[in-house]
């Protein structure tokens, strides 16, 4: 599978969380988000400029920055 980070995926794509990138508060607050290993996020849409995103997981939407995402790395999933 390829690895693409979060930051970069466009509307519609979905994968699967590999690892966070990152460590201390953040890491805490993502992992308190439902961003865990292993857990399947669909890109929803961006803002108007880009910046938050929303992103589907768990069987709710949620809004995080892009500077948040870019710390997320996902395995893709072949769209069919």
């Amino acid at each position: 599978m390829k690895n693409k980070l979060l930051g970069e995926f466009k509307s519609g794509e979905k994968g699967t969380v590999e690892k966070l990138t990152v460590l201390g508060p953040l890491r805490r607050r993502l992992l308190d988000m439902g961003i865990t290993p292993g857990t399947e996020i669909t890109f929803n849409k961006a803002a108007p400029l880009g910046d938050p995103i929303e992103i589907r997981l768990r069987g709710y939407v949620l809004a995080i920055r892009r500077s948040e995402a870019e710390a997320v790395l996902m395995n893709m999933e072949v769209k069919q």
